[in-house]
């Protein structure tokens, strides 16, 4: 169901929009936390370095994905609030049409370039062969990647959270049962890990499609396919959140780059690891985006007074997830990693501990961050966006190569991330409050 986000308490409204977000951040992870769960578990150590050693490259592919749900979502939203119907069903069929054509051009990529892609990140030769078999059958799934991530752009748009967290929790569940139905009962290896995503992806993204359409059938206006000026809208916003997320993947990969330097039982240590970091780090980010969509609707609204609060509302709904999220991390790290580890070695077992124990207590800091960059895309200050996701890019991988050196070792590679967190967080914020609802 539609719903207007600018009418209502901001508290009540935000908190009813977000707790759906929420449940399906959880599902949303459990495609990836499935694969490295069954890898791990039911393969080897190899085979779970094997799918978090491809998941880093994948995550430029969801980059632009993101992007895209993005670009369309804050406009959709902007137009919906201003309840100008016609050109927000335009921008959503515009909004198809480029994500089609940015897919093609990414499988294309993926496909020839895999190996390629995997010998950049210095993958070691005990996982090369398990890496690029998983990326391969991946960039086959892309336009399911694409088009669901469009689905549910559209759904927030439009102020609906909860018929996005229905078709992840039903085929997430159904993707950790086919994980281990393929590996266990036909030997499909990591094959049957990258198969079984690629089935449940794309069942939940073609029934997501249809429910968009039949919605927008809905709505009596006849709209044009296509608008250059909707268009243009959606890339002003698309391209920066494209580049904020495939910076950071780029950054990640050149991070794992000197992660596979020290072996085997680290990379292992690290994807679990970085599995359940992602799972915090993606909460948060999906409740800016969320905010975004409660933002640009208020913007086209003119409501600037319900931006602000809004905020505040935002700010204390991720500190309500941050303080159990450190505790179980900080305090139950070893027993979180041995989900995902059968029989692990001692060094992959405390590098996963070490990484988890440094950045844990900073989660309050990013998630307030992500907040203000959520605020920050929706108003369309795109320039500041990207200040703060540039400033903690850059400092995390040349202080993770910094620190890489020193006696810290791999361990140093972890404490560049809290550094790169706080320098950004104080730029984000700042920006926030020098926003056009300061006065």
């Amino acid at each position: 169901m539609n719903k207007d986000l600018t009418v209502g308490n901001p508290q009540t409204v935000l908190r009813k929009f977000c707790m759906p977000l929420f449940g399906s951040i959880i599902f949303q992870q459990l495609y990836n936390i499935a694969d490295s769960l069954v890898a791990g578990k039911f393969i080897g150590e190899n085979a779970l370095a094997a799918v978090g050693n491809s998941y880093e490259i994948t995550l430029i592919f969801i980059a632009f994905a993101f992007g895209c749900n993005m670009g369309c979502s804050v406009v959709v939203s902007r137009l919906f609030g201003a309840r100008k119907y016609k050109e927000m069903k335009t921008a959503v069929y515009t909004a198809c049409i480029f994500s089609g054509i940015v897919c093609i051009l990414l499988m294309l990529i993926g496909i020839a370039g895999s190996g390629m892609l995997l010998r950049f990140i210095r993958t070691p030769d005990e996982v090369f062969a398990d890496s690029k078999l998983y990326l391969d059958i991946y960039a086959w799934g892309l336009p399911f990647v694409f088009f669901y991530n469009i689905a549910t752009g559209i759904f927030s748009a439009l102020g609906d959270s909860k018929t996005p967290f229905f078709f992840l929790a039903v085929s997430s569940l159904s993707n950790i049962a086919v994980d281990i139905w393929f590996v266990k009962a036909f030997h499909m290896g990591v094959a049957g890990v990258a198969w079984a995503t690629f089935l449940c992806q794309g069942i939940s993204c073609i029934l997501a499609m249809i429910v968009v359409f039949r919605r927008l059938s809905g709505m009596k206006e006849k709209a044009p396919l296509f608008d250059p000026q909707i268009l243009r809208q959606i890339v002003i916003i698309a391209i920066p959140s494209t580049l904020q997320q495939s910076f950071i993947s780029i950054g990640n990969i050149l991070i794992q780059s000197i992660i596979n330097g020290f072996g085997a039982p680290v990379m292992a240590g690290y994807s679990a690891a970085v599995k359940l970091n992602n799972l915090v780090i993606t909460s948060f980010t999906t409740l800016g985006n969320g905010i975004s969509n409660y933002t640009a609707q208020n913007l086209g609204a003119q409501k600037l007074d319900r931006v602000k609060q809004g905020f505040g509302v935002g700010v204390r709904l991720v500190w309500m997830l941050s303080f159990p999220l450190f505790l179980l991390y900080f305090f139950g790290g070893n027993i979180v990693l041995k989900l995902f580890m059968d029989d692990p070695t001692e060094l992959a077992m405390h590098t996963g501990i070490t990484y988890l124990k440094i950045l844990s207590p900073f989660y309050f800091i990013v998630s307030a961050k992500l907040v203000a960059d959520g605020i920050l895309r929706g108003a369309g200050m795109m320039k500041k966006f990207m200040i703060g996701t540039f400033t903690d890019l850059i400092l995390r991988v040349l202080l993770a190569f910094c620190f890489s050196k020193t006696v810290l070792g791999a361990t140093g590679i972890w404490c560049a991330w809290p550094i790169g967190w706080c320098v950004a967080a104080v730029l984000s914020i700042g920006f926030y409050y020098n926003g056009p609802w300061k006065h």
